[in-house]
């Protein structure tokens, strides 16, 4: 079994894991959060599999990624008051599935996201 047929991500791709889908279109998914952390919390990811960011990604593949952004911002209503947009790398930055996924967050205010020392 290779990493891409144990991946939770390739897996809702797929439609044998439902989601609750927000856009969809040839090349990426984007679906709510099954665990959100803001009242808006999307997942954008490409059909194809890629580990995470710096996993080879073809240019035009990351530009329509990053492009979707906007239009998941729109059809969720949280475009003109703003959002974040967020891509963890790896373990040491809570990556939890490694499929690339970018995290569409908003729907009230935030905090400026610096890292907590404690």
């Amino acid at each position: 079994m290779t990493a891409q047929d144990d991946c939770l991500f390739c897996k809702i791709v797929a439609g044998d894991i439902p989601s609750t889908k927000v856009y969809e279109d040839d090349r990426v998914l984007a679906f709510n959060d099954v665990s959100p952390q803001m009242p808006v919390h999307v997942l954008i990811v490409p059909k194809n599999h890629y580990a995470n960011i710096a996993d080879g990604v073809p240019d035009d593949l990351m530009g329509h990624l990053f492009n979707t952004v906007g239009k998941v911002a729109e059809a969720t209503g949280i475009a003109e008051g703003g959002f974040r947009t967020l891509v963890n790398t790896g373990d040491d930055a809570c990556q939890t599935v490694h499929h690339l996924h970018v995290h569409v967050l908003g729907g009230e205010p935030m905090n400026d996201g610096s890292p907590r020392r404690g």
